[in-house]
């Protein structure tokens, strides 16, 4: 599985008329970094950089705030049609995002939103996978520190906030690594949804510069190109996966 990945990022400090000699074992490749100097004269790289970092970061705080609160409220607070609407949400994680590609972009376009940052945004805040990550994890967690919360005047803002929140770090973190990846990497949708150079995201710049040659494909800023796509989504695991851990419940409160 890593060689692939290893190779991609070797051979993008390789010149494109060297790559395809690297199966030689006799040849010993040049390395440069023309390729990634290449990459940002041909294509305004840093402005597709920026357009994904607004809205994978903003889609990542806006989903991971309303899975949260919508996945206490379905875990804590009874109300009448909590399990119906929350089966809803789980059926609405079997239908395919191609599905809804058409009216999603009806409705965008209804409320003037296309080719806007609004339009990138707002269809990542709502996910049922959120919803219910977030929800089976506060029901293992234990009621006795938000009761005691309670008694000492928090009221329900006050307990997902103080409380709950910093002991549902590692699900804050998995649903905030998958929801940033996820976004970082959407193509179909940014394709859908812009119409201008100016608000196309890093994955639309590069299927553009694959294309932008027709017969004849630059190999080496193509895979510079594909470093420059991946280095974001694998700090981002890095810098969270120690949130990621088992039982953080553990001793937190004796019976």
């Amino acid at each position: 599985m890593l060689i692939p990945f290893f190779a991609m990022v070797y051979l993008s400090f390789v010149p494109d008329s060297q790559i395809f000699m690297i199966s030689n074992p006799d040849f010993k490749p040049q390395i440069t970094l023309d390729n990634y100097k290449n990459v940002f004269e041909n294509l305004p790289v840093l402005k597709y950089f920026v357009n994904s970092l607004i809205v994978a970061t903003v889609t990542t705080v806006g989903q991971v705030l309303i899975s949260l609160f919508a996945g206490y409220a379905f875990a804590r607070m009874k109300f009448r049609g909590s399990n119906t609407i929350f089966f809803i949400i789980l059926i609405t994680m079997m239908i395919p995002p191609q599905v809804n590609i058409i009216p999603l972009f009806w409705l965008m376009s209804k409320l003037h939103l296309i080719n806007t940052y609004q339009a990138l945004i707002l269809p990542g805040f709502f996910g049922g996978f959120g919803i219910f990550l977030m929800r089976q994890h506060f029901l293992t967690m234990s009621r006795e520190l938000e009761d005691a919360a309670k008694i000492d005047g928090c009221n329900i803002f006050q307990t997902v906030v103080k409380i709950s929140m910093p002991l549902a770090m590692p699900a804050i973190a998995t649903l905030g690594i998958f929801t940033f990846v996820s976004s970082w990497n959407s193509f179909m949708w940014p394709l859908i949804a812009t119409t201008t150079e100016s608000m196309r995201t890093l994955p639309l710049g590069l299927a553009e510069f694959r294309g932008s040659f027709r017969e004849i494909i630059l190999w080496g800023q193509l895979l510079a190109c594909s470093v420059i796509c991946a280095v974001p989504a694998i700090l981002v695991f890095l810098i969270g996966k120690k949130y990621i851990i088992s039982d953080i419940l553990k001793g937190a409160v004796k019976e």
